[in-house]
This record gives C-alpha cells, sequence and structure tokens, in this order.
C-alpha cells in the first residue's frame, strides 16, 4: 500500500495548469441601476461576445471610446415624456379596476352615469395624448432632425 502512494505522487508530477507570467488578480467593482443595466446588456448582446469580462475588456482597451454631448433640453423632453407613459400605464390599470368595480358595486342606472363621467374624462385624455404625440413629432422635426443635419 505504501508503494502505491509513492506511484501516486510520482505520477501527479507536472501535471495541472502552468501558472501565468502575469495573472490578472486586479479587480474592480461597478454598480449599475436598472436603466444601465439594460443598456450595458443589449450593447454585450451586439457584441457576439459570450463572457461579460471579455466584453468589459474590449470596451474599455479595443474600441475608440466615442464621446457624446448630451443636450439637457433633449434630455429634459425624454424625461418628462417617459413619465408621461408611465401615468398612462397606471391610468389604464386604474381605469379597468374602476370600470370592474362600478359594475360590481353598483346598480345598472348609477353605474351608467358613473362610467358616462368616467367616459368624458377618457376622451379628454385621448386629446391630451394626441396632443402629447403632436408637440412630439414637432418636437423632432423642428430640432432633433434640424440638429442631426447640422452635425453632418
Amino acid at each position: 500500500m505504501h508503494m502505491e502512494e509513492n506511484k501516486r505522487k510520482k505520477s501527479k508530477k507536472g501535471v495541472g495548469r502552468k501558472p501565468k507570467s502575469d495573472p490578472a488578480v486586479h479587480r474592480y467593482v461597478v454598480r449599475l441601476n436598472s436603466e444601465e443595466n439594460g443598456r450595458f446588456d443589449i450593447q454585450f448582446q451586439k457584441s457576439g461576445l459570450k463572457e461579460r469580462s471579455k466584453f468589459i475588456k474590449t470596451m474599455i482597451f479595443g474600441k475608440e471610446i466615442k464621446v457624446v454631448k448630451i443636450d439637457k433640453a433633449t434630455m429634459d423632453y425624454y424625461i418628462r415624456l417617459t413619465n408621461f407613459y408611465h401615468q398612462f400605464q397606471s391610468i389604464g390599470n386604474n381605469y379597468n379596476q374602476t370600470v370592474k368595480a362600478v359594475k360590481t358595486n353598483f346598480g345598472e342606472k348609477r353605474a351608467y352615469a358613473l362610467l358616462r363621467n368616467l367616459e368624458k374624462a377618457t376622451i379628454d385624455l385621448v386629446l391630451l395624448s394626441k396632443r402629447i404625440i403632436m408637440l412630439t413629432r414637432e418636437f423632432e422635426d423642428a430640432y432633433l432632425i434640424k440638429r442631426k443635419r447640422e452635425e453632418e
């Protein structure tokens, strides 16, 4: 039994991976919020790379870094538009819950009157959303497209 142990030790000599001359031991931590993480994932997927660490190294060392100038007015408009979108989602959800509650808790005549008022408010909301779309198109035509032409 003692001889078998010696044979095993001898056979393991030279087995295993060669140590690297300059191993990657330096580590950095970056924290991303949800929106940044979404953008990171999209760029990572577009890269076609399989490992996130290789993608990050390529982005840092392998590619030219472009400086992007962000226009505050455009960014503010985008943020407000995004907030409107979330509010519309909430209103749609509340709308469905309201219709269900009215039908369940009120008599037919009372429910009809309440739903008619809700319908009027909905029409106002539709008109407002059309105005928002029109303003967005005007903004894009007058500002963003014009600015893009200036940059070219």
